[in-house]
């Protein structure tokens, strides 16, 4: 059976401007490889196309769910998952996070 974590879950929302040939699956891997312990999930919710991310290239705009399991999570905790996040993403991907 699953537990449940006496610990909030939080949710973290991120955009990377990618290549269109990049699927959303390897943004989600990406996201997912930071923390497996502690990323519960990773959702798009969003996939944008237009001349303000750039010629060739689209917004991938996605939801982290982040559930510890045996501690709440300082800020420090979260700057540096976001961190490895982001590293992650941009190293497999070749995108960018979108301002």
């Amino acid at each position: 059976a699953l537990e449940l974590s006496p610990f909030q879950m939080v949710k973290r929302d991120f955009a990377f401007v990618v290549e269109k040939a990049i699927e959303a699956g390897a943004i989600i891997k990406a996201a997912t490889s930071a923390d497996r312990k502690l990323i519960s999930g990773v959702n798009v919710f969003d996939i944008f196309e237009g001349a303000s991310v750039g010629e060739g290239k689209k917004s991938v705009a996605i939801e982290v769910l982040i559930q510890p399991a045996d501690k709440t999570l300082t800020d420090e905790d979260f700057d540096a998952l976001t961190k490895k996040i982001v590293g992650n993403v941009e190293k497999s991907t070749g995108g960018t996070l979108r301002a």
